[in-house]
């Protein structure tokens, strides 16, 4: 077999080493740009954990590498005068040129054919090659010729950076966040070879732009960096290696091949500097494409899909980690001046979200404690509630609301039942939400409940708009009160365009009613889907007669004794289609601007909020993202966000989507809660945070780094009623218990 790698970076080089290892008559050759031991860049980083897996596919490379690294644990990070130190981490760096010295000199010993200085750009001398590795960096000729084929996603991030080096021999990987003339920068640095360390810095465009630096020299740039951190440089200096400024391109690849062309490191996917991953990436590539060309037994078609269908799902579940990870640092003015440097230091290690709380102990249990040490003691100054003696879980703290205090900061999500018989609640769901109430969640949210019998999503779902129903949602909340600590809120909602439709098991949302149907209304006379009729355009009559059904519902709300209410603004059901672009194409004073589009839900808040009892609490559901091109935008959302705290907002749960019917949401795990985070952070508002929360530690992690103040999980309550109080039990936290359970406090289940 003959093999063109385009590019002698990593990928093509550790794929060439494997290869030719394993087959010593296969043709296989490098092409590099650079000239021999030439390299832009100072020193590259890996995990510990990483290297082991390196290790079974090439013990020599494995051992000249590792013999190369300087090693360190711990993390530092200074923010506003304090450093605080994180141990346990488990990482090494080695000099990137020394890397590639490394992996050329074994596979140059094994037979392959290394060629410097030639620039490829054209694959036409390259035809007679049975397969072509385009390993040809982050700006790829190859992907930019075939840029359709291979469905190339390439977007340029805002901030600027600029790769530099320095004589400081740092004993740890370390941050710094320095404030100079009006801006922050950034700055990640780590030892790659004895008394030489890498020195990224990073700023926002328009801190870069303020500064001058938009046509400095590298002398230029090393002059201004110098007194930006001329106190921690000391007496070191800046080194540059083609140190420009540049913007991060963030690349995926919808196909990783095409026909005998496959894409590999960069070329294929960036991974944002402040995880470190791009070399791991890239020699991973190669260990599995080397796989799948042997186990397909040299069928280049197979291996090929093989190699997609198997790297895929790793590569973004990374890139999404490193997407979170780069957001947080293009973002980190949103939390530098709010955050105490202890939060702060915990948010930025926990950010990419693949540390929690608990793989944080693991690492640094002493630094973990007094992390929840913080955590409890601004819970106890939020609530007026003296500390308990022992340190508590984050998600073990109270929380207050007016006069409403909350024991932890789990809270059952309001999930539909459609087991309601014309809105009347029956024994289901005295059963489903006493269960989560004595599964030891702090706050319990019904499902969306109609204020009126035409704002039904179907005929099985719950309502507040007769006496009947007042009484029989009255018989839950003195349940919940009675048996349990948790409070109890009610989600007040319309449906909209997307009422009248089949229970979920008959079809959901896009199977309108054939029998028994009802009109629907929405801001605009648009279908939820082709399968929906037209709603109804709201008049001046319609959004009286709605205003008033909200009013009449809050009313019962409070006369059947529930805790707090919670306006339904999202999911796509009838406030919402005033809030988006997408629902929302009114040209009266109702469309239009968000300040037009968010006039009718204020409405609607303004009157429930006016004869809600003022100690107790409202909380407002919205959709961050409408998850399609041309939907709500986070400017609207954070304009949303205000108005509604300005009007008397406690707290805003922050969902997404379920707008429109052809959205494209990134699911994945914690997908939701950068939302939670943003608005938390910029409209000053607590927030309720959703979107795949499985996991204790994933929690903690949410109260502790203040990305979110009550954890709303619906899934895992589904499946676990008693999730609270496993936590408690997993987590060896006492959490109250009913006498009649008392017996299982400390139990512990063998389940085969």
């Amino acid at each position: 077999m003959k093999i063109s790698c385009i590019g002698g970076g990593p990928a093509s080089l550790y794929f060439s080493i494997l290869a030719k290892k394993e087959n010593p008559s296969w043709d296989i050759s490098v092409y590099e740009q650079n000239p021999d031991n030439v390299t832009f860049g100072f020193g590259v980083v890996f995990s510990d954990e990483t290297m082991e897996n390196f290790k079974d596919a090439d013990i020599e490379s494995y051992k000249a590498i590792t013999n190369s690294f300087v090693h360190w644990d711990d993390i530092d990070v200074f923010h506003k005068g304090h450093q605080i130190r994180s141990r346990g981490h488990g990482f090494a760096g080695m000099q990137r040129l020394k890397l590639l010295q490394i992996l050329e000199a074994r596979a140059r010993e094994l037979g392959v054919t290394i060629i410097h200085d030639i620039i490829v750009k054209d694959l036409s001398d390259y035809q007679d090659s049975d397969l072509i590795l385009a390993s040809d960096g982050i700006a790829s000729s190859i992907r930019g010729k075939y840029s359709e084929e291979f469905g190339a996603d390439v977007v340029m991030r805002p901030n600027k950076f600029t790769w530099l080096g320095s004589t400081k021999a740092f004993d740890t990987f370390t941050f710094y966040f320095n404030e100079y003339e009006g801006g922050l920068w950034r700055a990640h640095c780590y030892q790659y070879m004895p008394g030489r360390s890498t020195f990224i810095v990073e700023t926002t465009e328009d801190t870069w732009r303020r500064s001058g630096l938009e046509t400095a020299s590298e002398d230029d740039t090393v002059d201004y960096i110098g007194r930006v951190f001329e106190k921690e440089l000391g007496n070191d200096t800046l080194i540059t290696n083609n140190s420009i400024w540049r913007t991060f391109p963030r690349v995926k690849n919808k196909n990783y091949f095409h026909k005998n062309i496959v894409l590999m490191g960069d070329a294929l996917h960036t991974a944002h500097f402040s995880i470190g991953s791009g070399t791991k990436l890239a020699m991973e590539d190669a260990v599995t494409l080397f796989e799948a060309v042997n186990e397909n037994n040299h069928d280049l078609n197979a291996a090929l899909t093989a190699f997609q269908e198997k790297r895929e799902p790793i590569v973004n579940a990374l890139q999404r980690a490193a997407q979170v990870s780069m957001e947080w640092f293009e973002n980190v003015e949103r939390y530098h001046d709010i955050m105490e440097p202890m939060q702060f230091s915990y948010s930025l290690l926990t950010r990419s979200l693949r540390i929690n709380h608990q793989n944080f102990g693991l690492r640094d249990l002493e630094l973990l404690n007094q992390v929840d040490t913080w955590v409890a003691d601004k819970a106890s100054e939020q609530t007026g509630i003296p500390k308990e003696k022992e340190t508590v879980p984050p998600i073990f703290t109270p929380f207050k609301l007016r006069d409403m205090v909350i024991p932890n900061r789990i809270a059952v999500s309001p999930m539909c039942m459609y087991s309601a018989d014309d809105g009347l609640v029956g024994d289901w769901h005295l059963v489903h939400l006493g269960s989560r109430a004595a599964g030891g969640a702090g706050l319990i949210m019904t499902e969306s409940t109609a204020v009126s019998k035409e704002g039904r999503i179907t005929p099985g779902c719950a309502g507040m708009y007769n006496d009947n129903h007042c009484a029989a949602w009255a018989r839950i909340v003195d349940y919940t009160h009675q048996h349990s600590d948790a409070k109890i809120g009610i989600q007040l909602s319309h449906a909209g365009r997307k009422a009248s439709t089949k229970l979920q098991w008959e079809g959901g949302e896009q199977a309108p009613l054939q029998e028994g149907a009802w009109p629907t209304m929405a801001a605009s006379a648009i279908p939820y889907s082709k399968n929906n009729p037209v709603p109804k355009e709201m008049d001046r009559q319609d959004m009286d007669l709605v205003r008033e059904q909200f009013v009449a519902a809050t009313l019962k709300a409070e006369k059947a004794g529930f805790d707090m209410i919670e306006l339904h603004c999202a999911h796509g059901y009838l406030l919402n289609t005033f809030l988006s672009p997408k629902t929302n194409k009114r040209s009266d004073e109702y469309g239009g601007s968000i300040e037009n589009r968010l006039r009718y839900p204020v409405e609607i808040f303004k009157a429930i909020r006016q004869i809600w009892p003022e100690t107790k609490p409202i909380s407002v559901r919205i959709s961050a993202t409408d998850w399609v091109e041309g939907g709500v935008e986070m400017n609207d959302i954070l304009y949303t966000a205000k108005t509604f705290k300005s009007l008397g907002c406690d707290i805003l749960d922050v969902s997404s989507g379920q707008v429109v019917s052809d959205e494209n949401p990134e699911y994945g795990r914690l997908f939701q809660l950068p939302f939670s985070d943003q608005i938390r952070m910029e409209a000053n508002i607590p927030t309720m945070t959703v979107g795949n929360i499985q996991s204790y530690a994933d929690a903690n992690s949410i109260i502790a780094s203040g990305r979110g103040d009550i954890c709303v999980i619906a899934r895992m309550h589904l499946f676990d009623p008693y999730w609270t109080r496993h936590a408690a039990n997993n987590l060896n936290y006492d959490l109250k218990m009913p006498n009649q359970y008392k017996s299982v406090q400390k139990y512990t289940p063998r389940w085969t």
